[in-house]
């Protein structure tokens, strides 16, 4: 087994340990992990770790590859590389076949808080200096992007792209994003990218300067009533990233005629009117993660744009800090762990 630095879950909170990777399989390669993002997920999983499995966080990552498998021919020793939440799946249902194996039918193995499909062992995650991942599920981190700006398009940013293509956003559409954080900035660089008419719905009418700084051509204020009466019908897709439970309600009644509410931030129940869908044919979706063909597709065309996440970077010594702010909300718009400050692997 290789033993690496990391941050293992403790109580509510993270401290310094040794982990345990595994020895590289014949398609694996290794990555000396230097930024990785910090989510709200990894906030949830610290909070309510019941202690009966380590736990790990970290799945949004940037770093260079520091070892092959014998086998793994898609990199080389010295490649800078980026990796995702999710680090295997099946490979053989439809949903693998068709390049998403964020839907595996078998469900993907995750980068932290899964279960590896050989030895069953849980899988840690990337609040560590090193990581092992079969070479499939890394991607070449493109010329040009900050390593460290770059690491939250890995789950953020890939968490918005997918429904904004798969929805059709571009030149002629209307895009509203609803919550202003760390998903909902990407959306709006990205949606303003792709040609789309693009506006923030916040319940502050004092993100309106942050919103003009991304790209967005508006901002609407939900709690005004008569700035979201004004707007209703108006959007051809709404992406919902906030990121606690909500009524989607006053969303969708933003969407317009044949239009789509994904709903990205909240993944739990959501309750709904049928005439809230029926006046106008509207539709709800969800979104979570990407195949592999849109993670590569997203980091070449943020490359060519030059997109990446709005970041406060920390040495990973402030993990703690950095979850007890991000449950304050009081980042702006992602924090990013620069792991160099571990010590070198043993």
């Amino acid at each position: 087994m290789r033993s690496t630095p990391g941050w293992r879950a403790d109580g509510a909170g993270l401290r310094q340990t040794v982990l345990r990777r595994r020895e590289l399989r014949p398609d694996d390669v290794a990555v000396r992990v230097d930024y990785c993002g910090v989510c709200h997920t990894d906030l949830h999983a610290v909070r309510t770790h019941t202690g009966e499995a380590p736990l790990v966080p970290g799945h949004e990552f940037t770093g260079v590859v520091t070892g092959l498998g014998r086998e793994a021919t898609r990199f080389a020793i010295g490649d800078p590389v980026a990796v995702g939440n999710i680090v295997d799946s099946c490979g053989e249902c439809a949903m693998c076949r068709a390049g998403q194996e964020n839907f595996c039918h078998e469900f993907p193995t995750l980068t932290y808080g899964g279960t590896d499909r050989h030895d069953g062992t849980s899988t840690l995650g990337a609040f560590s200096r090193e990581y092992v991942v079969r070479d499939e599920f890394a991607y070449p981190l493109p010329a040009g992007l900050d390593p460290a700006a770059a690491a939250p398009l890995l789950c953020a940013g890939i968490t918005v792209w997918e429904p904004l293509r798969a929805l059709g956003a571009g030149p002629g559409t209307r895009v509203a994003v609803a919550g202003l954080g760390g998903l909902g900035h990407l959306a709006v660089k990205l949606a303003v990218a792709l040609g789309a008419d693009t506006t923030v719905v916040s319940r502050s009418a004092g993100k309106a300067d942050d919103a003009r700084r991304l790209g967005a051509h508006d901002l609407i204020v939900s709690a005004d009533q008569r700035q979201m009466a004004a707007a209703r019908d108006r959007f051809d897709v709404v992406i919902d990233t906030i990121a606690v439970p909500h009524d989607v309600s006053p969303y969708l009644g933003l969407v317009a005629l044949d239009g789509t509410l994904s709903h990205v931030g909240h993944l739990g129940a959501v309750t709904v009117q049928a005439t809230d869908l029926l006046i106008g044919r509207k539709k709800l979706s969800s979104a979570g993660s990407g195949g592999r063909p849109a993670t590569a597709a997203m980091l070449e065309f943020c490359a060519e744009h030059g997109i990446t996440a709005d970041i406060e970077l920390l040495p990973s010594a402030r993990v703690n800090e950095a979850l007890e702010r991000l449950e304050r909300n009081d980042v702006r718009y992602r924090f990013v762990l620069d792991l160099s400050d571990l010590p070198e692997n043993r």
